[in-house]
């Protein structure tokens, strides 16, 4: 994998992206944002983003200014990588439901409803997007990914941070990146 590869955080919104690019930061990996989205009492840390992704599907030549740095890209946009493109992909995953309930609040705090039909209607549709995107990323040719899961970063932040720096290559502080974790927004918890 050349050393310049673009590191990619991904995985449905809400499912720890905002979290993961933090770890990265504090650890030293420099981060592709451009702050125009900033901190709210949804991601009261921060969300690093870029808003270039937003047009990733249309123009993609913005990516050669991410080379060697992290940018969060959510994972219906993975499609949209241009071919030949080398990447490190750090995939978020967490409970759908956890998903779906934070996406919810988050509506509501905004004043927004969104009505997409029965909460196991939209689990099936985010399960099967889930299903073809780990599909498409495993026959993607320069390309690799490291699935990590939301609550074993909340259970084991300094283990899963010490992944993450492995998975790139060292380099990385992952004493540093694990104190970023904060349980205390952990905020929409799948019930036992």
């Amino acid at each position: 994998m050349p050393a310049r590869a673009v590191t990619i955080v991904s995985g449905l919104p809400r499912s720890g992206t905002s979290m993961m690019m933090r770890m990265l930061a504090a650890g030293g990996k420099e981060v592709f944002t451009d702050n125009v989205r900033t901190a709210d009492a949804d991601n009261p840390k921060g969300y690093f983003e870029c808003e270039k992704v937003k047009n990733l599907a249309r123009e993609a030549d913005w990516l050669a200014e991410a080379e060697g740095k992290a940018v969060k890209i959510i994972s219906h946009l993975l499609p949209c990588l241009p071919d030949g493109l080398a990447c490190d992909i750090i995939f978020m995953r967490r409970a759908i439901e956890e998903v779906l309930a934070s996406q919810k609040k988050m509506l509501e705090r905004a004043g927004e409803t969104r009505d997409d039909g029965p909460e196991a209607v939209m689990a099936a549709k985010f399960a099967m997007h889930l299903r073809k995107t780990e599909r498409l990323l495993a026959g993607r040719p320069g390309t690799r990914v490291l699935m990590v899961a939301y609550a074993d970063v909340l259970a084991s932040p300094l283990a899963e941070a010490r992944r993450v720096a492995d998975f790139l290559g060292g380099g990385l502080d992952p004493l540093a990146m694990s104190a970023e974790v904060d349980p205390a927004l952990y905020r929409n918890r799948k019930e036992a």
